[in-house]
């Protein structure tokens, strides 16, 4: 349930998607489907997470004398998977992409506006929506999503007399006090994929970055320079150029490092461990006062268009179920996410104080494609670019902005 779950290869899929709607729409009926089955194309390989996505389709079916059939497949398959169902006219009633995904396939004009579908778009956080969102529509929905928190280690700051840090300032201080022997203040992911950027965007949005102007401002230079001290100062390991976000969890779980960055797809493997007493915290901000702007992650439902109106009704009849408030709080606690839905938002929160945190992080964080949409590929890979030059002592923060902008086509 990692916000950044995988890449896709676009351009061959963008292709596929627009021939097919130029030619009469993306029929889900070559097949003569079952009129009483939804199916669900979703990346639930996981035998525990498919067979709790398929309690909760269930029950949301069988009130409407329906079945869902789910096909998962392994994460960076789907793409290619919903491509070849394209081809031959037989896509799934519902498609479950990573949000980052979204714009992608609605700009070929494959799906159907969830509100044609009579799903009811009330009430979900600002957040959410824009997850969901492409060019003002939105396409998808998403019963709960992620962000990233700092989580640290209770115990070493406890003893070192020390409060989680709230500023950079603050930030940098505190990893310098905690690191000594075999422990590191600081741990983050820095690796050149989807791992890596959605690590260091809560720093870069929130110094003022601009994805769309990678080279404007100063925002970008400050977030890398902070990462670039961390790392000169011996606060962070030389080796977050190559960790992804499990290494860092592993890193943390073994008191190697004392913070990290990361994010409620841990907590599982935090609650089954005893050796690290741990807590959860907001992502540091460049001055005190201001808010964090971390990445909004999580997959959202689509609805492919398909020339039997009633099979896009029942889709949307089952994703109005699955997204009320007593199913979205249901989903959510039982994968550590945060609902999409205000008022199941806060009731999270005030059933599970520990992971609070992350609840109020998801209410100021940001869509990876809300401004850049469908370039977004383009761009994550140029910041990635970017901070592993500067942490590898190959390029200045200001020439690695300048390069990923060029990189970026700006």
């Amino acid at each position: 349930m990692a916000g950044p779950r995988r890449r896709i290869p676009v351009s061959a899929l963008a292709l596929t998607l627009a021939g097919a709607t130029v030619a009469g729409g993306l029929t889900a009926c070559a097949a003569q489907p079952d009129p009483g089955t939804v199916t669900v194309l979703n990346s639930a390989t996981d035998t525990a997470e498919h067979s709790a996505n398929q309690d909760f389709f269930d029950a949301c079916a069988e009130p409407l004398g329906l079945r869902v059939k789910q096909i998962s497949v392994p994460a960076d398959q789907v793409a290619t998977k919903a491509l070849r169902m394209a081809s031959s006219d037989s896509l799934p009633d519902i498609l479950e992409l990573d949000g980052s995904e979204l714009s992608q396939f609605a700009e070929t004009g494959g799906l159907r506006p969830l509100p044609e579908t009579g799903f009811d778009a009330e009430g979900f956080s600002d957040s959410a929506v824009s997850l969901g969102s492409y060019d003002g529509v939105q396409y998808g929905v998403a019963r709960s999503v992620n962000s990233l928190a700092l989580i640290y280690n209770t115990t070493m700051l406890a003893e070192a007399g020390l409060e989680p840090p709230t500023t950079w300032e603050e930030l940098r201080s505190t990893a310098a006090e905690l690191t000594g022997g075999s422990t590191y203040g600081m741990a983050f992911s820095a690796s050149p994929n989807a791992d890596g950027v959605y690590q260091f965007l809560p720093f870069f949005w929130s110094a003022g970055g601009d994805e769309a102007q990678l080279a404007e401002g100063t925002g970008g230079q400050q977030a890398l320079q902070l990462w670039k001290d961390l790392v000169d100062d011996g606060s962070a390991s030389r080796s977050v150029v190559n960790w992804n976000q499990q290494d860092v969890n592993d890193q943390f779980v073994s008191g190697r490092a004392a913070m990290m960055v990361n994010g409620p797809w841990q907590v599982p493997v935090l609650s089954a461990q005893d050796a690290v007493d741990w807590a959860v915290a907001s992502i540091p901000v460049p001055q005190a006062g201001q808010d964090p702007v971390p990445p909004i992650g999580g997959t959202v439902m689509t609805v492919p268009k398909n020339s039997d109106t009633e099979r896009e009704r029942n889709a949307g009849a089952i994703l109005n179920c699955l997204n009320s408030q007593e199913n979205q709080l249901a989903w959510g606690e039982r994968v550590n996410n945060v609902p999409t839905r205000a008022e199941a938002a806060q009731a999270y929160r005030k059933l599970h104080p520990k992971l609070a945190p992350f609840a109020d992080l998801v209410a100021t964080a940001r869509s990876r494609t809300a401004e850049v949409g469908t370039r977004w590929p383009m761009v994550g890979d140029a910041l990635a670019g970017a901070f592993q030059s500067v942490l590898t002592g190959r390029a200045t923060p200001e020439q690695a902005l300048n390069r990923a902008a060029q990189q970026a086509g700006e």
